[in-house]
């Protein structure tokens, strides 16, 4: 079986084909990424617009040189799967139209994919987790608690009451005059930073609710850079390594909760994995963090390798393959899909922030 995947929700354009073979481990052929950091850097974060017109002018490109590494013809894909949400919709729209015409002229199946379905499934490119597992979901949209049962079925244990972890990295960033993308820049200054220096707040540490929230801890660092302002290169350093090292604590806190629920939900379980995806989770002294707390609880712990924790569309067709192989046939109105900016994961789980027109947030 080979997919074909295509992601464009945000300001990746990528394009991937993967193959499954029974008896034998995925493999990825292709994976094609063309970044739009240089289009977004002037801004300090992401301009939808810009965002879109880039994926309208490289897609194509993207796509062919998807199959052209893959040493592999359109016609002799299984299905092509396409992000259909959530994210910026007119880099959705350019996504899925795009899989849509293909899908059409080759009489292939289109399997619209919800993007953190894509996250959540990807840790099983790399090795055979077994279902259920726990997954901590951390990137600039969006920061749940998932457990995985297996496609298409997931119960969202947490989710942010405000900022997303990657979004508080980024104004972060931008308030402290580092490159875009945040994430990176604050992870390699921090390096260089004392992490005691500031007393910044732990949200929510101790409490039994297993929600995060950051938007507090984004309002402190403003607070204390503008009380030292103008800021050296080593005032700089000791705020990123705080903030940094803040965050670490507080994940340590949500997540160890959370192993325990799974612990007694799942007690018969013997060999119980947590799985971190997303932008953040690339993050190394998070991973370093979380690998040490899985090892004292007795979890096994895997992260995807930086590549696949950012957008992808290896990820993207992966859990095109997952749904099929488990029997999820291709949506019956998957070419009639619509863009959906909004696409809980778990559709039952009630809404922490924001639900209007739109639908609730992931």
């Amino acid at each position: 079986m080979r997919v074909l995947g295509i992601e464009t929700s945000c300001d990746e354009t990528a394009a991937a084909v993967v193959e499954s073979q029974p008896g034998r481990p995925p493999r990825i052929c292709s994976n094609v990424v063309l970044s739009q950091i240089a289009e977004h850097a002037a801004f300090g974060g992401v301009v939808p617009e810009i965002a879109a017109r880039a994926h309208v002018e490289g897609l194509d490109g993207v796509v062919a040189a998807a199959l052209a590494e893959a040493d592999t013809r359109l016609s002799d894909v299984d299905a092509i799967a396409v992000t259909a949400g959530p994210g910026l919709i007119g880099g959705l729209l350019v996504g899925l139209m795009t899989a849509k015409a293909l899908a059409a002229a080759t009489s292939k199946p289109l399997i619209a994919i919800n993007h953190l379905e894509g996250h959540a499934l990807s840790a099983r490119l790399m090795a055979p987790v077994a279902f259920p597992y726990l997954m901590l979901l951390v990137s600039g949209g969006h920061t749940q608690i998932v457990l995985v049962k297996g496609p298409g079925s997931y119960e969202r244990w947490a989710s942010t009451i405000d900022d997303a972890l990657g979004e508080a990295f980024d104004k972060t960033a931008k308030l402290l005059g580092l490159p875009y993308p945040g994430g990176p820049s604050v992870e390699r200054v921090a390096a260089g930073g004392d992490p005691a220096r500031f007393d910044l707040p732990r949200p929510l540490k101790g409490e039994a609710r297993l929600d995060f929230s950051f938007s507090g801890l984004k309002t402190a660092v403003r607070q204390a850079a503008g009380a030292i302002a103008p800021l050296s290169r080593q005032d700089i350093a000791d705020i990123a390594a705080s903030f940094q090292s803040a965050i670490v604590e507080t994940l340590e806190d949500r997540v160890a909760r959370s192993l325990l629920r799974f612990r007694a939900d799942f007690a018969d379980l013997a060999a119980p994995v947590l799985v971190v995806a997303g932008g953040v989770a690339a993050n190394r002294a998070i991973r370093a963090a979380l690998e040490r707390l899985c090892r004292d609880h007795g979890f096994g712990f895997l992260a995807p390798p930086a590549e696949l924790c950012t957008d992808n569309a290896a990820m993207i067709a992966w859990a095109g393959i997952e749904r099929l192989r488990a029997g999820l046939p291709p949506q019956d109105d998957a070419m009639i899909q619509a863009p959906r900016s909004r696409w809980p994961l778990d559709m039952s789980a009630a809404p922490l922030i924001g639900a209007g027109k739109r639908g609730a947030k992931a």
